[in-house]
């Protein structure tokens, strides 16, 4: 009755299935990797955000921002030096409008200095002009912001470039722009969120980072998960429909529709005998009335001559 169940046709169908069962498990694993990351990654931008400011200096030194300390709450206090001021292209404001992002040094007590993303201003109409930035405030100024690692192609996926416009760079890479700058600086930098005293005039702030919605993961996991038990479940119903069908005469068992049944083939002989027969005895003449009917005459074989 399942012998069909070796034919070619469901033979790949057994395969396809074998295949898609890992296959969307391993999806759904992977959407809940995801939802995990996406987890811990709101946690410790809640954690750290909310936290006390600290010094600057005690995370951002020679090494790189640790990943627990991004995002961090730091302050820095210094003078900025508006002459290597540079501005960062392709970056986008609250709305979505593409503009560039105001990178200032600001120059700490002991020498050293950090870099500080002022905020978002809008592009002028000539892509090759500098932007109109509103100017650093002069003298002494506390910055509180948040510490974020150096751009790089791995984190940020955004590449470098060259022959830009001179003080506009792709990335903000603390060891990029350190080359060209005469104090050491600190690694990573700090995005500005508030400045005191409060300048006159300021780029626009950038957004703080959304720590609370968890996205479509876990929803996208259940429902690779979904399919994956979906596939024996219908593996199991098209087996059966199809036995049933070939049970009711629905298919042969080469797969192929079956033939309707039709009239019985004759079995007796055929009603006239070919030439050469044996001569069949005639039913018996009547004879006249009264007289006992004559006795049948037998008939010449068909097809002799004569």
């Amino acid at each position: 009755m399942y012998r069909f169940l070796l034919s070619r046709r469901w033979l790949v169908f057994h395969l396809v299935a074998v295949l898609l069962i890992p296959s969307f498990i391993q999806l759904g694993i992977w959407q809940y990797h995801r939802h995990e990351q996406r987890v811990a990654r709101n946690e410790l931008l809640s954690a750290n955000l909310e936290a006390t400011p600290l010094p600057v200096a005690e995370l951002a030194g020679d090494g790189e921002v640790a990943d627990g300390e991004r995002w961090r709450s730091v302050t820095a206090t210094g003078r900025y030096d508006r002459e290597h001021e540079v501005v960062a292209r392709h970056r986008t404001d609250a709305d979505g409008d593409v503009g560039f992002y105001v990178i200032t040094p600001l120059v700490l007590s002991d020498g050293s200095a950090v870099l500080v993303n002022r905020g978002w201003v809008d592009s002028p109409a000539d892509p090759t002009a500098h932007p109109e930035v509103p100017a650093a405030p002069e003298g002494e100024v506390t910055v509180t912001g948040r510490l974020r690692q150096s751009e790089t192609q791995a984190n940020s996926g955004i590449r470098d470039r060259s022959g830009l416009p001179e003080r506009q760079v792709m990335r903000i890479n603390s060891d990029e722009l350190g080359a060209d700058l005469p104090y050491p600086l600190l690694t990573g930098y700090v995005e500005a969120v508030s400045t005191d005293p409060e300048p006159a005039e300021s780029p626009a702030p950038v957004e703080e980072p959304d720590h609370t919605g968890i996205g479509s993961h876990f929803a996208y996991a259940i429902q690779w998960w979904m399919f994956a038990a979906g596939v024996p479940i219908g593996w199991f119903v098209l087996i059966r429909r199809e036995a049933r069908e070939r049970a009711g005469g629905g298919r042969n068992a080469d797969g192929g529709p079956a033939r309707a049944p039709g009239p019985p083939a004759p079995t007796g002989p055929s009603p006239r005998s070919s030439a050469g027969d044996s001569p069949r005895p005639t039913a018996p003449a009547e004879g006249p009335a009264g007289e006992p009917p004559r006795p049948a005459a037998l008939s010449a074989p068909r097809g002799d001559a004569g």
